[in-house]
């Protein structure tokens, strides 16, 4: 006698990550890996050669969430640009989220300034309707120099672009940028660019995180040659500050209190910043306590 097969989780493949603020959403893997995987500071898909996922994987992932993911009211999209997926794989996606999972509220997604511009103004306001609510932009740095120096793939000018018709096409923007990636050569240069870069995109949220140096990636080995050095902690507070005092959000959200930082930040800007930069000065006189190395995490 044969038994109907009965889903048994998720199907992850390798490492997967999302953002701190999909801490609790329904995780769903529709692709392998990221279309660029070049950053020199990133190891998170190293071994994963990027693809689209099988439908029918996803088939049984949205049996299983349907089954066992009721209370969650949030969906994210993983791995690491899922944005780039076609519109046909969108619009079936969408659609069965809202057939499978119809209490679901928000579905979120990982793009970059290469998956935004594969899509049309038309596209951006299909995938809105359709329900896609917040698109995770990692941007790192507004600085030109910086952008090549880490093979991002995309200058401050393309990255801004794509980051305003995401916001033009309705759709929350909540941007990433990497305090430290710069290193000590262009350390106060890249958060001043990074802080103009955001002021001109004006993100609904910004999400600053830490260098950490991953051993495997190219700016681990760089760092070992003496090729790159990364800023100390008083060098990562004085790179937040230059940022926070150049970021006009508009009444955007800016956090850093990623795993990653030193300081825990929460700032709306502009109200927030003369209060903001007031906490960062008293942390750099040793007034205000710091996150531990040892409690530091990607």
């Amino acid at each position: 006698m044969e038994c109907a097969s009965e889903p048994t989780g998720f199907d992850y493949v390798g490492q997967c990550i999302r953002p701190p603020s999909e801490a609790n959403s329904i995780l769903i893997q529709a692709t392998l890996g990221c279309s660029h995987n070049k950053c020199t500071f990133c190891g998170t898909y190293n071994g994963k050669r990027f693809n689209i996922k099988d439908q029918a994987v996803l088939e049984r992932d949205f049996e299983f969430a349907a089954k066992y993911c009721q209370r969650q009211r949030r969906l994210f999209v993983m791995d690491g640009d899922a944005l780039i997926m076609p519109m046909k794989r969108w619009e079936w996606f969408l659609g069965q989220v809202k057939q499978k999972l119809p209490w679901v509220t928000r579905v979120g997604a990982y793009a970059n300034a290469k998956s935004v511009a594969l899509k049309s103004d038309e596209d951006l306001a299909r995938l809105k309707e359709l329900g896609l609510g917040i698109l995770y932009y990692g941007v790192e740095s507004g600085h030109p120099q910086v952008l090549k120096d880490i093979v991002k793939g995309s200058t401050p000018e393309k990255l801004i672009a794509q980051g305003r018709r995401i916001k033009d096409a309705g759709i929350k923007l909540s941007v990433t940028v990497l305090l430290g990636i710069g290193g000590t050569a262009l350390s106060l240069e890249h958060a001043k660019a990074t802080g103009e870069l955001l002021t001109q995109m004006s993100p609904d949220y910004v999400g600053a995180l830490t260098l950490m140096l991953v051993p495997g990636t190219p700016l681990y080995e760089q760092a070992e040659r003496g090729e790159f050095q990364v800023p100390d902690t008083r060098g990562m507070l004085e790179e937040l500050r230059e940022m926070i005092a150049h970021s006009d959000l508009g009444g955007g959200l800016f956090y850093a209190n990623h795993a990653s930082n030193y300081l825990p930040i929460k700032s709306v800007l502009p109200r927030d910043r003369e209060s903001t930069l007031a906490l960062i000065d008293q942390a750099l006189q040793g007034k205000v306590g710091l996150k531990p190395e040892w409690m530091r995490a990607l």
